[in-house]
Parts: structure tokens; sequence; C-alpha cells
């Protein structure tokens, strides 16, 4: 496939600080060696939330000093020292404004975990590949075109150099998603997946977040800069990464893409308003607002478009505080021939996942078969009880509903897996790269008609 590099904007100048120095100690490949760069991100910790005997137990840290890196710190010692399988992390830390640089010339690990600011989050990867290291990366990548045109030619470099660059996708790891594609591969419970419309989509992915929520058991303090969406992305950016991940990985299971597959045929931004008393609460700092007034954060997205001609629509919705007792929540349909399948995660599941299975018509049977027979190998102890609604429920058992943070290591050991086999599986780069490109060109729709 062919695609147009708008070319590097200049490098990334550096001033340096006062620091604590490491040692510097080149690694080798025997054994995956983790630079943490600039860890803005909760997510830059929860990947430590477990220990892998295929990852050295030190993690070299560079960053620049101040209340992120501080947090970033907190979270890992909370992990060593909880009572409960502590974990047993040793941390190198430099902190100096030429973080990059010194990653870079120091280069005491192989492989680079980044999490935080978006806007500058490609340049950390491109420079990381050009230097010849491995890249595990929070999503989103990238949150514009241009730096969608950077990504592809960092993906360009890292097949030359043979390095992987791979984005965190933990909700393909979460059971009703796992089981909705499960059953959307078997002809005769599923069929073949409908056409669909812009008015009526064949696949729909939806979402609810907060931002202000419990992360470990404590209050997430957000910085300050996630509620510029110049430096964190909009809402089509964003979280949008992980659910059009799903439409890919569901429609077509470990089958290359490609950009020309996809076809964006709307896409708008909305906004969620903080009031002064909200953005102190979330983020601990004053509101750099008038107290009387309100924060327009245009974190919430919608697309529709088409995948190899097949009707897909996205949406993220932000609140600031989710009711008590409950938590972020996902909607999921998939249209089929001979069923529907969809997940909902409302009051009447009690905020947790739940997988329904609509039939269209006379398969029952078939469908039993596949939950108690065909998938009980892979997914031992499912099972299947009628509604009132005249749907099915896939009961599953509360084993497998083991939480987003747990997510972060089933993620981390695939990457493992691909590191220890040299090379990730060949649907996964073009899987990539088609998403980026469809978040990024939604973006781009919405900028214009914003216009």
């Amino acid at each position: 496939m062919k695609y147009t590099y708008l070319g590097l904007v200049g490098a990334l100048l550096f001033f340096s600080c006062d620091s604590s120095e490491m040692k510097e100690t080149k690694a080798d490949d025997s054994q995956l060696k983790i630079m943490t760069l600039d860890p803005g991100h909760f997510h830059a910790g929860l990947i430590h939330k477990s220990m892998y005997p295929q990852v050295d137990s030190t993690i070299h840290v560079f960053a620049p000093d101040g209340e992120e890196l501080k947090e970033y710190l907190t979270r890992i010692e909370g992990y060593n020292t909880r009572s409960e399988d502590p974990t047993s992390w040793d941390l190198e830390i430099y902190k100096g404004q030429d973080y990059l640089q010194k990653m870079i010339d120091q280069k005491p690990g192989n492989v680079m975990v980044v999490a935080g600011k978006n806007d500058r989050k490609i340049d950390y990867i491109s420079a990381a590949i050009e230097n010849g290291i491995h890249v595990y990366a929070d999503k989103p990548l990238v949150i514009d075109r241009s730096g969608f045109q950077k990504l592809v030619k960092a993906f360009g470099t890292a097949e030359e150099q043979d390095l992987l660059l791979f984005d965190i996708m933990t909700e393909r790891f979460e059971i009703t998603t796992m089981l909705q594609r499960e059953l959307s591969m078997i002809p005769e419970v599923f069929g073949t997946i409908e056409k669909g419309s812009l008015e009526d989509p064949a696949i729909s992915k939806e979402s609810v977040h907060h931002f202000f929520k419990y992360v470990s058991g404590k209050p997430l303090v957000r910085p300050e800069w996630f509620f510029d969406t110049q430096i964190e992305g909009s809402g089509l950016v964003d979280v949008t990464t992980h659910l059009v991940d799903l439409i890919q990985w569901e429609l077509f299971p470990e089958q290359k893409l490609d950009t020309t597959d996809v076809a964006m045929l709307k896409a708008e931004l909305l906004s969620t308003s903080l009031d002064a008393a909200q953005y102190e609460k979330v983020t601990g700092k004053k509101a750099p607002f008038d107290p009387n007034g309100q924060l327009d954060v245009p974190a919430n997205g919608l697309m529709n478009y088409t995948l190899k001609g097949i009707h897909a629509k996205v949406s993220v919705l932000w609140n600031f505080e989710a009711p008590e007792g409950t938590a972020d929540t996902h909607y999921s349909k998939m249209r089929g021939t001979k069923a529907n399948l969809i997940i909902r995660q409302g009051a009447e599941e009690n905020y947790r996942p739940a997988l329904y299975v609509e039939l269209l018509g006379e398969n029952q049977g078939d469908l039993e078969q596949a939950i108690t027979q065909t998938l009980q190998d892979k997914y031992p102890g499912i099972a299947l009880e009628k509604k009132e609604s005249g749907e099915y429920e896939v009961l599953i058992p509360d084993h497998y509903h083991n939480g987003h943070e747990a997510h972060f290591a089933q993620v981390t050991e695939q990457f493992l897996n691909y590191y220890e086999q040299k090379k990730m599986a060949d649907w996964e780069v073009p899987f990539m790269i088609t998403k980026y490109y469809t978040t990024t060109q939604a973006f781009q729709m919405a900028q214009a008609n914003s216009q």
C-alpha cells in the first residue's frame, strides 16, 4: 500500500536542568528492559501492576521533574508495598528537561513505554524507532492528520529495523467483547454481517466515560492538560481508538486492512462543560477561568463510516462523574442475518457488561450448541439463559470479569509474546494504520464541518 509522508517537523529541542544521573549502560535484547518516558497518564503505571518473568525488574524512567512524575512513582510504590501480591519493581530515575535525548544517549533498556501527552507522543515514538528502540505505547498514538503521516513513516522504519511498534488495546480482552466476536464467527448462530445503513449501522460501539473516577482504589487526579484537546486530543481521536479497533477486530478478525477500505460519512464533536468546582476536584488545581464560568471540553465524538462497505457507528460521551454505584459503560451491537449480538452495561446489568443474543430465526439449537459445546474448551463454564424479552443472555462466570486494570497485564503479555517471537502478527500493523487513518479522518471531517 502507498501513503504520502508529509515529513517530520523539526527535531525536539530540550534544555538540560539539574537532575539525578543514571549509569550509562547499553541494553541487549536477551531480556526485555523497560524505559518509561514522560509518564503523564496513569496507564503508564498500570502495566506495572503485575510482574512478568520476561521483563527486567528495573524500570528506567526518563522524565521532567514535577507532579506527573511524582504521581507515577507513587503508583509504582503502591504496587510494591501493597499487602496482597506486592510487586518488586526497582526504579532508576533521570529527571531533567533533556529526558528524551538522555534516554536515547544512554539507552539502558530496549523497549520504550510511553503514556502521556498525546500531541507529542508520535515525536517520542519516531525518535525511539529511529534509534533502534522498540515501542509499547498507550493509545492514541496520534491525534491529527500530520501525526498520522509521521506514524506511517515510523512503521516503515520499524519494519526496516525489525522493531516492534505496538499500541495498548486493552478492550480486546473484555470477556463480553471476546464472546461477541466468537459468536459472530459461527455462521449457524450469527449468519453473516448485515451491510447496514447510515441510519441503522451493521455494527455500533458506544461508550460513556467520566472525568472523575477511582483507579486502584484511589481518586484519579487528572493533569490540567487532559482538558486541553490540543494536547489530549478530541473526542474523535482518543477513546474512539478502542472502539474503531474493536470494529476492525470483530468484523475482519486477523485480516489485513487498508486505508482504502474506509469511507468516512459523518463526524461531529460536542463538548462537556465543567464548572470551577468540578475542575478543581479532578485536577487539584485552581480553575483557570472565571469561578462563575465553565470550561467546555470537546471530548464527545460521533462518527459514521463504512469499512469494506459495512456501515459502522462509533460514539463516545464524557460526563464529569458517574452516579454512585455506577462506572464507565459500554454498548455494542452487531447485526447478523440470523442474530443480533448486543452488549449492555446499564442498571439492569448492575453496570457490569453483559452479552445478549437476539435470534432472528429458528436457530435456538445452534445457539445452545455453540455455548454448551463449541465454546466450552476456550471459555469453560459459560451458559445460556432465556430472558422475558425473548433474548438470550450468555451467562459468564465471575472470574472472567477481571476488570479494566487487569486487561493491562493481558495486553502486555501479548506484547511480550510478540517480543519473544521478534515479530507481530502480519495483520497488526495494517490494523493500526487503518485505525488511526479512521480516527484522524473523522477529526478532519468534523473540523471542516465546524468552519
